[in-house]
């Protein structure tokens, strides 16, 4: 309940106060300087990974790794130590922080986050890119506090934008930080009593700090971050060369030696010794073959340059020698290696952007390289900022790029064929040698009396016949000038003065003399000698004005735009008589109103850049029209249905017409033909009234439009759910069925069973239908129709068609009467239905007549069964000694009927069909002797069931008998 309250207290406020930043950065002291570090545990390497800031345990070993650009800080020193101290009061900062968002346990797929305090209750995973965006302030705060362990998915990604910093991100995890491999992480992460591990090929701009547990990386790429207030670095103070800087290749005591084709830029030279092998035509600079008073100098100062670094203090000892190079990027410090050095493969010294920032490496023995070694630079760094002091032989192997200054002291030097220094290499005593090398001055070397050129010749364009001259400002002691067309030397003579001055004068000038290439050699007592960029002498011709138009001009318009060539002077314009110029007139760009109709002119000259002007003027002839006329009458269907397409209209052609501007009624579409005279037209599902418009349109602009007049015609909307009855028996007819009214149809289209057909109302909202003898199921559905066609068909009325169940059959036992039916039976005596008489038998008490029933299955009736004609007689059937037959049974309607009793009777013989209907009835008959016998003849009727009925004055028998035909 508390946290709850907590919350939405937070939410409250935030709502309030929404520009407050809710996140404090913890303080780190000493652990800012700490790239890995845990204040119990092991902290190790596998592989080579790339660290630039310190490495430490306060209670463990450090293993697995190579130089790291920082200290290397042991368990229990004094730098351990303070970090732990330090790391805690951090981590409680990070712990008693109020969170204001909450956000789900996985981060990244994407999402952006804004400054602020974000608590996650458990453990927390990052895939993909998360976006911290700072927007716009360097101040903002991302802190994550995180309640379990933390893991990354393969190459997810931390990203910055608007401003974020790494330096302004923490992350406090309780519990195991795990990141896979290829993770970008940025930001301080504390993992508190538990462990870190990075994964190949991860980088790690922040730090890794456990309070308890190990730290492990592999292969991976950690820096500490910049800003927030750490230190600016711009690395130790630089030597002063002095002298030396005007040397590149030099030795104080020993031979300065080359073999095949070796390019040096500044002087080459030895104190004692000899220079052999060194050709001048590729030595930019001089060639010092034996000691002179320059050198004398430089072997002075190359000594106090290298005490100056010798006993310069260190910032980092980089621990294995052997190990250097393989990719390690150090940073603006001084940095020393207490032993032979083998530098392998890549190096890179990162300014960080500071072009000023000062690397020193010094070397206490001899330094050597694998073939291809790289000093690379990168953010900034420059050559002449970075200093190799090696106590010891120097050998830079074959095809090495190599940078900044070598001071050897007491050794040897060779560089190999093919090597590329960006430097200079200086031996205090010992030999150099090189090998088809190529060695240049970094720049801002050469001393303050060497040449510099402080104003550079420019490009000269003038008319023909004209004095032209080029000059050249320099500084140096002893300076002396060659005026050159590229390579070639000027000399005075015919139109040519001061080939050796710092003024080279053209006069008269000729197309001879125009050239691109022009440029001025500068030698003086110390080298490097200069040489001037190359100018250009360009000879202006007679200039040709040409003009364009931006426009077709138009009688009255006050917008006519005329050109020429912009950069020149002394514009002159003239029109012909039919326009008035509005302004322009002394510039490029001139603008015009017409007031005539037909052919005009405009005209201009003017002076060239050089002062030449055009020996005739250039004269532009133009045609001033008039807007169109009106458009001619528009054919096309006024009467479109809605969702028609690809209707045409058309208009006749407008003579001077440019094009046609059509306009169509909301919610159609022009679909071809756009500014032509016919275009085609797809209307949409809108029904509208509208107009269907076009003008003629030229350049100065639109004539009256024409219009039609266009309808879109609806097409009818959805019909409604249709009532009627679901249940029909077949035959049945009569049967109704409704819907409501459908919006714009002008008639009915329905549909019903198969076997069923519309009586009454096929085109209206309401129909009888009469259902044939097809049983089962059908759909009765209706749509709308108009001229524009059907509308959507209505929902489907289910309908069941029942069988008309099969007449029954009564049979006659006695007085019970059976029906063929089991079940659904209703009897009926005399037209007259009997109540409550549902059974499949009826038993006759009192009523003489007709007896029949119908059977109702699913709500529909059969036709009646046979009608039974039953007497109620007040006697019993005839006694046992007597007997009435009739025979054959079955018979094929031809039958006997006989009758046999104790004594004389007069009798009645009645036979009916199933219906009731009586066939046959022989009244009065008489027995004689007790007995009689008569002959039936039915053969003319049906097959079929038929009932014989026996009757005297005091008993009645009733027979079923069969017809088979």
């Amino acid at each position: 309940m508390k946290t709850q309250l907590l919350k939405a207290l937070v939410v409250v406020i935030m709502l309030l106060l929404p520009t407050l930043n809710f996140a404090q950065a913890p303080p780190l002291g000493t652990a800012a300087n700490f790239v890995l570090f845990t204040t119990v545990g092991a902290v190790g390497n596998t592989g080579i990974s790339q660290v630039t800031g310190n490495v430490g345990t306060n209670s463990g070993s450090i293993t697995g790794f190579g130089n790291v650009n920082g200290v290397m800080c042991a368990a229990s020193s004094g730098q351990s130590a303070q970090c732990a101290t330090d790391l805690l009061i951090a981590y409680n900062h990070l712990n008693s922080l109020l969170p204001n968002f909450f956000p789900a346990p996985l981060l990244g797929n994407g999402q952006v986050l804004i400054a602020g305090v974000y608590s996650i209750s458990g453990a927390a995973t990052l895939n993909l890119d998360l976006i911290l965006d700072a927007q716009g302030s360097a101040n903002a705060v991302f802190i994550f506090l995180i309640q379990g362990p933390f893991s990354t998915g393969a190459n997810s990604k931390i990203k910055l934008i608007n401003g974020a910093l790494a330096c302004n991100v923490f992350w406090k995890v309780e519990g195991l930080v795990s990141m896979a491999a290829g993770t970008t992480m940025r930001g301080t992460v504390i993992a508190n009593n538990a462990a870190i591990n990075m994964s190949a090929g991860d980088t790690l701009e922040g730090r890794a700090l456990s309070t308890t547990g190990a730290v492990n990386v592999l292969g991976v790429l950690a820096y500490t971050p910049i800003g927030c207030g750490s230190p600016d670095l711009s690395g130790p103070i630089a030597p002063i060369l002095a002298s030396t800087q005007c040397y590149t290749l030099f030795s104080s005591n020993g031979p300065v030696s080359n073999a095949g084709i070796t390019h040096v830029t500044d002087d080459v030279g030895t104190n004692v010794g000899l220079t052999p092998g060194f050709d001048p035509l590729f030595v930019t600079g001089a060639i010092h073959p034996i000691p002179d008073g320059s050198t004398a100098q430089c072997a002075a100062d190359l000594d106090a340059t290298y005490t100056f670094l010798n006993v310069m203090p260190i910032d980092i000892e980089l621990l294995y020698p052997a190990q250097f190079g393989h990719n390690l990027v150090l940073t603006p410090h001084a940095y020393l290696m207490n032993a032979a050095t083998t530098f392998t493969d890549t190096l890179y010294l990162n300014a960080l952007g500071n072009a000023n920032a000062v690397f020193v490496i010094k070397i206490n023995g001899a330094l050597s390289t694998s073939t291809y070694a790289k000093v690379v630079l990168i953010n900034g760094a420059q050559a002449k900022n970075i200093y190799w002091k090696v106590d010891g032989a120097v050998s830079i192997n074959d095809n090495s790029v190599f940078c900044g200054t070598i001071v050897c002291n007491n050794g040897a030097i060779l560089l190999n064929t093919g090597v590329s220094l960006e430097g200079r290499a200086f031996s205090t005593t010992g030999a150099l040698s090189t090998t088809a090398i190529t060695a240049n001055m970094p720049a801002g070397c050469g001393g303050s009396n060497s040449p510099v050129i402080t104003a550079q010749p420019v490009n000269q364009t003038i008319c023909n016949g004209g004095p032209i001259s080029f000059s050249v400002a320099a500084t140096g002691t002893g300076l002396t000038y060659q005026w050159r067309k590229g390579s070639l030397n000027i000399a005075n003579g015919g139109n040519i003065s001061g080939a050796s001055t710092e003024t080279l004068s053209i006069n008269p000038v000729n197309v001879a003399d125009a050239a691109t290439n022009y440029n001025v050699f500068i030698t003086g007592t110390f080298s490097p000698t200069v040489t001037s960029m190359s100018v250009s002498l360009t000879l202006n011709p007679t200039p040709v004005p040409t003009i364009g138009s931006t426009n077709n001009p138009c009688m009255g318009s006050t917008n006519n735009m005329y050109y020429t060539e912009s950069g020149m002077t002394g514009y002159a314009w003239t029109t012909s008589s039919g326009g008035t110029i509005v302004s322009g007139q002394g510039t490029s760009t001139l603008n015009v109103t017409w007031t005539q109709l037909g052919a005009q002119t405009v005209s201009v000259n003017y002076l060239n850049a050089a002062g030449c002007m055009a020996a005739l003027p250039s004269v532009y002839t133009i045609f001033v029209n008039s807007p169109p006329n009106a458009a001619g009458a528009i054919t096309g269907t006024s009467s479109i249905c809605a969702g028609t397409n690809g209707v045409t209209y058309s208009t006749t052609s407008i003579v001077g017409i440019t094009s046609y501007a059509w306009t169509v009624p909301a919610g159609a579409t022009l679909v071809t033909g756009s500014g032509t005279t016919s275009i085609t037209v797809d209307f949409g599902a809108t029904a509208v009234t509208g107009t269907v418009t076009v003008a003629g349109t030229n350049q100065c602009g639109n004539g009256p439009a024409s219009t039609i007049a266009v309808t879109v015609n609806p097409v009818p909307e959805t019909a409604g759910i249709i009532s009627g009855s679901v249940s029909v028996c077949t035959g049945a007819t009569g049967v109704a069925y409704s819907v409501s009214t459908i919006a714009d149809a002008t008639a009915y289209v329905w549909t019903v069973p198969a076997g069923a057909t519309i009586i009454t109302g096929a085109l209206t909202k309401n129909i009888v239908v009469a259902f044939g003898q097809y049983a089962g199921t059908g759909v009765i559905t209706v749509k709308g129709t108009n001229n524009c066609g059907p509308g959507t068909v209505s929902p489907g009325l289910n309908v069941i068609i029942h069988d008309i169940p099969a007449n029954p059959v009564v049979t006659v036992t006695g007085n019970v009467l059976t029906s063929s039916s089991i079940i659904d039976n209703q009897w009926y005596y005399n037209n007259t239905l009997l109540p409550g008489a549902t059974n499949q038998t009826y038993t006759v008490t009192n009523n003489t007549g007709n007896y029949w029933c119908v059977v109702t299955l699913d709500g529909c009736a059969s036709g009646i069964s046979n009608k039974i004609w039953y007497e109620v007689v007040g006697t019993p059937e005839y006694p046992v000694s007597s007997s009435f037959n009739i025979y054959p049974v079955p018979n094929d309607g031809q039958f006997t009927a006989s009758f046999s009793s104790p004594v004389d009777e007069v009798f009645t013989i009645t036979v009916y069909n199933q219906l009731g209907d009586k066939l046959f009835d022989l009244r009065d008959l008489k027995t004689v002797g007790g007995k009689f016998e008569t002959q039936i003849d039915l053969r003319p009727a049906p097959n079929g069931m038929y009932l014989i009925v026996f009757k005297n004055s005091q008993f009645k028998v009733i027979k079923k008998f069969y017809v088979n035909q």
